[in-house]
């Protein structure tokens, strides 16, 4: 057995660059940029479904009246539930290209660099 040390040591582990990442200006404003669409738009879908149930629960009448044939009010919001959600994910994905994935891919990039420099995954 050994005590040389190697004559080489990587100045700085994977598990540190990934802390040194983590705490950067750079990630703080990814996760600050992803909250600020994520909260408001879940508040904001809570919100539309807590109005639907509600109406449901509470105005009946409002929710059976019939809009034509055997359509009533309480269909059309329940279809707009499902509207709601895939508009939500079109702009989640629209915002995620535009704000999000530059800078994940700038971060990805770098790390790339660092465990490529010790092998796959560090």
């Amino acid at each position: 057995m050994s005590t040389d040390t190697p004559a080489s040591a990587p100045a700085e582990s994977p598990a540190e660059r990934y802390l040194a990442v983590q705490r950067s200006d750079e990630f703080a404003g990814l996760r600050r940029a992803l909250r600020g669409f994520v909260f408001p738009m879940t508040v904001a879908f809570f919100l539309w479904y807590a109005l639907y149930v509600i109406l449901s629960a509470y105005a009946r009448g409002f929710m059976g009246a019939k809009l034509f044939g055997n359509v009533n009010v309480a269909l059309v919001f329940g279809l707009l539930q499902f509207v709601s959600t895939f508009v939500i994910a079109w702009l989640y994905s629209r915002f995620a290209d535009r704000k999000i994935d530059p800078v994940a891919d700038r971060i990805r990039a770098e790390m790339g660099e660092v465990t490529h420099e010790h092998g796959p995954r560090g």
